[in-house]
C-alpha cells in the first residue's frame, strides 16, 4: 500500500512542478552609477520552461524597485512602470537598455563596477502561484556599451 501512496505523491509532485519551474536568468548585470545619481538600471535574459511573468522586483540597494518598459509615445521615448512582463514558455524575454529592464530608484548610495546586487524576482504562474528567486547581480561600469559581454 506504501508504494501505492508513493507513487501518488510522485505524479501529484509531478502536475505540480511546472508552477514552481525556475525561471534561467542569464547574462544579468546593473549600470553603475556616480555620487549623485538616484537609480540605475538591471537587464538580464528570463527565460522560464512554463508561461509564468516577472510582476515585481525588490533589492536593499534601492528604496522602489519597479519593472519598466520604454516604448516611442508621439516620437518621444517614454518610460513606465508596467504591471507584469509575460514570460512565455520557452522564449528567452531580454531586459536591455532601451527597452524592458528592472529598474532601482531612490538608491542609497553609488554602484561602483566589481560590486555585486542582489535583487529578488518575483513571479507569477497562471495558476496564480507566486515565487521568488534570489539573484546576485554584477555592477557592470557606468560607461560600459550595452552589449557587453558577460564574464
Amino acid at each position: 500500500m506504501s508504494s501505492k501512496l508513493s507513487l501518488l505523491a510522485l505524479a501529484l509532485a509531478l502536475v505540480a512542478a511546472p508552477s514552481f519551474a525556475q525561471v534561467t536568468v542569464a547574462d544579468a548585470w546593473v549600470r553603475g552609477t556616480v555620487a549623485t545619481q538616484s537609480a540605475t538600471g538591471a537587464f538580464m535574459n528570463l527565460t522560464s520552461p512554463v508561461d509564468t511573468a516577472l510582476v515585481s522586483a525588490a533589492s536593499p540597494v534601492a528604496g522602489l524597485v519597479e519593472v519598466h518598459a520604454m516604448s516611442m509615445d508621439g516620437g518621444v521615448m517614454r518610460m513606465r512602470a508596467i504591471p507584469q512582463l509575460p514570460l512565455p514558455a520557452g522564449k528567452t524575454v531580454n531586459l536591455k537598455p532601451g527597452g524592458y529592464h528592472v529598474m532601482l530608484m531612490d538608491l542609497k548610495g553609488p554602484l561602483k563596477e566589481g560590486e555585486t546586487v542582489p535583487i529578488t524576482l518575483t513571479f507569477v504562474g497562471k495558476d496564480g502561484k507566486r515565487t521568488t528567486q534570489d539573484v546576485k547581480v554584477p555592477v557592470r561600469a557606468l560607461t560600459a556599451p550595452a552589449g557587453m559581454p558577460h564574464h
